[in-house]
């Protein structure tokens, strides 16, 4: 998995990101500021891009070619230069990118010279180190909210925010704006909260609830499962540890719940 910035990034535009590029997760096609539609695998990968291309500013580089891109990144060149020509050509044969202009597109294209204001509900372990995560603000994204049911929690500081109670979620959504939410519930109350965030208007969620979340089409749900990513690891690990097997002999890759339940709801040809 890509890092927590990544993940948001990727599901904005939001995180995230196994085997580049051949195995990239599911991710939501994004359209471009020309109204164009990107690929979910160009999406996740142009995220790549951004992080190596800010990199490079940070230590002074003025141009970049797509093989060095490519390398910062992880993937291909043939890929870099296939994902960008969906941007429209910023390259110079034989000079290559210029770094800072080629950020400021990307950046464009990904949504993130946007205004997006975070809620995150759950201010358990994973809650409070998302609320302190500094990566977000550095991509984008202004955590504005920390809400939680518990009231030993309630009240409480966590980094520059104030735990609000969960009761209030609706007028703390509309008093600080947010127009996406993270969920970082248990299962059994994750569902309702959603439900609660939709109807007062909220429509991108990234959910790290252990449960497949109902949402109305027009809603962009994101769910992270540590666990399921866990287990296609070790699917790999095993792969790695045993050479000589054949890809017969070993079983098939775990597939995530999700993806199951959109395969059984697919109509057939």
């Amino acid at each position: 998995m890509a890092g927590l910035g990544t993940v948001l990034a990727i599901w904005s535009n939001v995180l995230t990101s196994s085997d580049f590029p051949s195995e990239l997760p599911a991710a939501e096609s994004v359209v471009d500021p020309g109204g164009r539609q990107l690929p979910a695998a160009t999406v996740a990968r142009l995220t790549l891009y951004l992080r190596a291309l800010n990199a490079m500013l940070g230590e002074g580089s003025e141009r970049v070619s797509s093989e060095e891109l490519a390398e910062a990144a992880g993937v291909s060149s043939s890929n870099v230069r296939k994902d960008l020509s969906y941007l429209g050509s910023y390259g110079t044969r034989g000079v290559g990118y210029e770094v800072q202009y080629l950020s400021r597109h990307i950046s464009a294209a990904l949504g993130l010279t946007q205004d997006w204001r975070v809620a995150i509900v759950g201010a358990g372990n994973l809650g409070r180190a998302l609320a302190r995560y500094a990566g977000f603000e550095s991509r984008g994204f202004d955590v504005v909210a920390l809400l939680d049911a518990d009231q030993m929690l309630i009240g409480s500081e966590i980094g520059w925010l104030r735990v609000s109670d969960v009761k209030d979620l609706e007028a703390v959504l509309e008093r600080t704006r947010a127009n996406m939410v993270v969920l970082a519930l248990p299962a059994t109350v994750a569902q309702e909260i959603c439900d609660r965030v939709v109807a007062a208007g909220v429509h991108s969620i990234l959910s790290f609830a252990p449960v497949v979340l109902q949402v109305p089409p027009f809603v962009n749900l994101r769910k992270v499962d540590m666990a399921t990513e866990l287990q296609i690891l070790a699917y790999h690990a095993q792969r790695a540890q045993m050479p000589g097997l054949s890809q017969e002999t070993l079983p098939p890759e775990p597939v995530p719940r999700t993806s199951r339940l959109r395969q059984a709801r697919r109509p057939s040809a």
